[in-house]
């Protein structure tokens, strides 16, 4: 039991280290420009998602985005109405990750990995960055392959396998475990990708997957609240306003996980891809449904939150 859970853990970190290399390799190709796109590009709500979804496409961090518009906000760059329109685009943005990893790209690994590592060894930014994506990727597809042989032995031990009845009966409980999981590993890419193993194996059912998917949602805002600690009043903003849009799309789409599995299952028969679409929905939505009442949220935040 302690070798398979060690190795899983090992399994986490390679993803969340591929995540990170990969982010590193993406935010230098394009350098200063994501700050200047964010200072530019967000001068009314829509064109704010627009720069979020984008951005955090380019950088597969919602986390880091928003970690990044705090910043902004504290140094005076940004105000905390624009912010309003980035949040709800880097919820759409990060759901092109988990659409990423759901491709069936193995064979390609090992050269993916060979020709990053080798691009490390030259000194054109350019070349480096791209072999820093590459080798990223690749990373991520490695823990994800993981994940997949890890996921049945794991689930033969009483314990575990009693956890997954629960979890697979119980909504609420998914929603607290995708929750609780983020909020410690700081990624909801990773928690998704752990999703993804688990259901790839009849692990989870759809529903719970959908459930702890929500959830994390929930915990991603953990990084943005943290960065924000000790912050001008306006960076608190919204780093509260990340917290009050997700959970009211959690809150909103919770009664209705039983229609968004069905509506995944006609889209595809693959429970890793159902889990990704799912997030893709459930996002866009959010985002499109808050995105005309922006200056009521954004009242709405100021007033409950005035002594922040």
């Amino acid at each position: 039991m302690i070798e398979l859970v060690s190795l899983f853990a090992v399994f986490l970190a390679i993803f969340i280290f591929g995540m990170t290399v990969m982010r590193t390799g993406l935010y230098n190709l394009t350098g200063d420009k994501i700050r200047e796109w964010l200072i530019r590009f967000t001068s009314n709500p829509f064109k704010g998602m627009l720069t979020g979804t984008i951005i955090t496409a380019i950088i597969h961090s919602s986390s880091a985005v928003m970690v990044l518009v705090v910043g902004l906000i504290a140094t005076g760059y940004l105000t905390f109405r624009q912010s309003i329109g980035i949040i709800l685009g880097t919820n759409i943005g990060t759901t092109f990750t988990t659409e990423l990893i759901t491709f069936d790209i193995y064979a390609g690994i090992v050269p993916m990995l060979l020709i990053g590592f080798l691009c490390f060894f030259i000194r054109n930014q350019q070349i480096f960055s791209t072999g820093a994506f590459l080798f990223g990727l690749g990373c991520m597809f490695v823990a994800m392959n993981g994940f997949e042989q890890l996921a049945k032995p794991i689930s033969l031990f009483p314990a575990i396998h009693s956890f997954f009845q629960h979890t697979n009966e119980s909504g609420l409980l998914g929603v607290g475990i995708g929750t609780l999981i983020t909020a410690i590993i700081q990624s909801s890419t990773a928690t998704t990708g752990i999703i993804m193993g688990f259901m790839n194996e009849q692990l989870l059912s759809l529903n719970a997957g959908i459930a702890i998917l929500l959830g994390a949602n929930i915990g991603t805002c953990v990084t943005a609240y943290i960065a924000s600690i000790g912050s001008k009043h306006e960076a608190k903003l919204a780093a509260y306003t990340h917290i009050w849009v997700n959970l009211f799309g959690v809150v909103l789409f919770f009664p209705f996980i039983n229609s968004l599995g069905g509506i995944a299952s006609m889209l595809t028969a693959l429970p890793d891809v159902q889990i990704a679409h799912v997030s893709l929905i459930f996002n866009v939505l959010t985002s499109i449904m808050i995105l005309p009442f922006t200056g009521l949220l954004a009242s709405f935040i100021t007033r409950i939150h005035r002594s922040a």
